[in-house]
């Protein structure tokens, strides 16, 4: 015997079969689900934090999922708007240390008197830290051994990040990293195992290794960091191509034939054609040439010149001068 349902239409002789309305209801939710499905996917971001780019003042919107850098010019209005409705004004403050107001040279003194405020002595002094780091690290001493303040690494980062078309998945190579004032950010931002550094300075590498990836909680992110020298980039592997490869005052400071050298072996580490060589202030190996011949030589290499970026900085007065280079041959 067949089941109906009677609907207000019944009244006027309509009989709707209650298989017939099971069946209407099912597709109707079919329908809402795909739906649904649909608008949930609509905007789906493939970029780990703290960059994204669907959507808000950082992201490119592009489609390449790789997002902003750089603070944008409403970001800076934003914290200056902060600033003002906060009512802070600099002038009328002093900058005091807490309950330590202490120079880094007087820290640095009650380290090496007494190992800090509370320590292990004796038989138990060696048995709890696994790093053991050198008062000097501790006090960020190693953070003024450059000719600009530490905290200009991140306009350095922003501008090449920005400037070469990272994502995360990009792999970078710095030749001279020092103590990471730089590529710390970049270590942050790239994937595990994708930031490269040849070093050849002692200290900077302890500071590095003991302090600075350990501090930053950066130690998961394992950068390829090796000491050497001379531009012997061997210790770094052979099968790399890099999307980036920057120097930041280093090569002011090569002998002249070396920095050729340099840049002959880096070519063959740079991807062709996206891949960037960035070297800043100045080009050491050029100004020793005329313009010509200096075209050539850098010609002959497989490299093409694509012009000077100036780059301010976001905290202080000063700038950069950045010179941009691409391998502007395939590989053999």
């Amino acid at each position: 015997m067949a089941i109906s349902t009677t609907t207000p239409y019944a009244q006027k002789g309509v009989v709707i079969p209650l298989p017939v309305l099971v069946l209407s209801v099912l597709a109707a939710a079919t329908m809402l689900f795909f739906l649904l499905s649909s608008l949930s996917t609509s905007c789906s971001c493939s970029c780990p934090p703290p960059l994204q780019a669907c959507s808000g003042s950082n992201g490119n919107g592009d489609g390449t999922g790789v997002g902003r850098v750089s603070p944008t010019r409403e970001d800076i209005e934003w914290v200056k708007n902060q600033i003002q409705r906060n009512g802070l004004h600099m002038r009328d403050n002093v900058l005091r240390k807490g309950i330590n107001p202490r120079t880094r040279a007087q820290q640095l003194q009650d380290l090496l008197q007494f190992y800090g405020i509370s320590h292990y002595e004796g038989a138990e002094a060696h048995n709890h830290t696994a790093l053991p780091c050198p008062g000097e690290l501790m006090v960020e001493e190693h953070h003024s051994n450059y000719g600009e303040p530490w905290a200009g690494g991140r306009d350095v980062f922003e501008f090449l990040a920005e400037s070469s078309h990272l994502s995360p998945n990009s792999r970078v190579l710095e030749v001279g990293c020092g103590t990471l004032r730089v590529g710390l950010h970049f270590i942050r931002y790239l994937n595990p195992e994708h930031y490269h550094c040849l070093e050849k300075d002692e200290l900077s590498l302890m500071a590095a290794f003991n302090y600075e990836l350990p501090s930053q909680g950066l130690l998961y992110k394992r950068p390829l960091i090796v000491r050497g020298e001379d531009m012997d980039f061997t210790r770094l592997g052979t099968d790399v191509m890099y999307d980036l490869i920057y120097s930041s005052a280093v090569f002011l400071h090569v002998p002249y034939e070396l920095v050729w050298v340099g840049l002959e072996r880096l070519v063959t580490m740079l991807k062709p054609y996206d891949g960037r060589i960035f070297v800043s202030h100045n080009l050491k190996f050029c100004t020793r040439l005329g313009d010509e011949e200096c075209s050539e030589r850098i010609a002959s290499l497989g490299l093409e010149y694509m012009g000077n970026h100036t780059h301010d900085s976001l905290l202080f007065n000063h700038y950069e001068i950045w010179f941009e280079f691409r391998r502007s041959k395939g590989l053999e």
